[in-house]
């Protein structure tokens, strides 16, 4: 059991298969400590004083970097947008991924915004795909005013059941991202977008969390997949993020 909780891990956080990448000249790095000792960064685009900031989670196969181009867009409506890096991703430090390292990980961020007077009314919390588990427990904590998810899921073993329902999913993962049992507690206007044709996290789940999360509103993206939804309809996407965040 131990030994197949641990290869489940792994394949969830496959932290050590993920380059880490120059950072661009147009973008602050931000190196802060989690509460238990980690040290973890961040990527910062300035916007325009006074915006909302737009705090992002990424996939597990991604680093911060890789949704640079996307935050540029996002700054071009004036937000700032802040690219949470995990613990083990990158160029940050420290154990192996857990859930709960990462919510570690996101509190500090979003710690240090507080501490520079950023209130949760002016963050927007967004997550893709894994990072949704993170955007969702942020909000629940109420860490923001506004969520986007991007290709979620219900949680992790629903995801595992789903590929192999024979095998006890609960008992063999152990980090779960529970967002589903959370719906109830998240009270903020809410932007899901998940791809029709997605072959890792299937739509029923967006679906889903379109139904139980109060007020949250679904886009469905034609024919879209797991990794390809800004590469169809990025302009689109982009402009459904800018108006929930406004």
């Amino acid at each position: 059991m131990l030994g197949a909780r641990v290869a489940a891990r792994s394949r969830l956080f496959p932290a050590r298969e993920v380059a880490a990448c120059a950072v661009p000249d147009d973008v602050a790095v931000l190196e802060l400590v989690a509460t238990d000792g980690v040290r973890v960064r961040a990527l910062e685009l300035r916007g325009r004083p006074g915006a909302r900031t737009i705090v992002h989670f990424h996939n597990n196969r991604e680093t911060a970097e890789s949704r640079v181009d996307m935050a540029r867009a996002l700054r071009a409506y004036g937000f700032d947008v802040v690219l949470v890096e995990y613990r083990g991703y990158g160029a940050s430090r420290g154990p192996e991924p857990t859930e709960d390292g990462l919510y570690l990980d996101a509190e500090a961020v979003l710690d240090h915004l507080a501490a520079r007077g950023v209130r949760p009314d002016q963050v927007v919390l967004w997550g893709t795909s894994l990072g949704t588990g993170v955007a969702a427990e942020m909000a629940r904590r109420g860490r923001g005013a506004r969520l986007v998810l991007v290709s979620p899921y219900t949680s992790i073993p629903d995801l595992v059941s789903d590929v192999a329902p024979f095998l006890p999913a609960w008992a063999l993962v152990p980090d779960h991202f529970d967002t589903i049992d959370k719906a109830a507690s998240i009270r903020m206007p809410t932007l899901i977008i998940h791809g029709d044709s997605d072959e890792i996290v299937p739509f029923a789940m967006g679906e889903r969390l379109s139904r139980e999360i109060a007020g949250a509103r679904l886009v469905r993206v034609p024919g879209g997949h797991h990794g390809d939804l800004f590469a169809r309809e990025g302009e689109r996407l982009v402009r459904e993020i800018a108006r929930l965040a406004s």
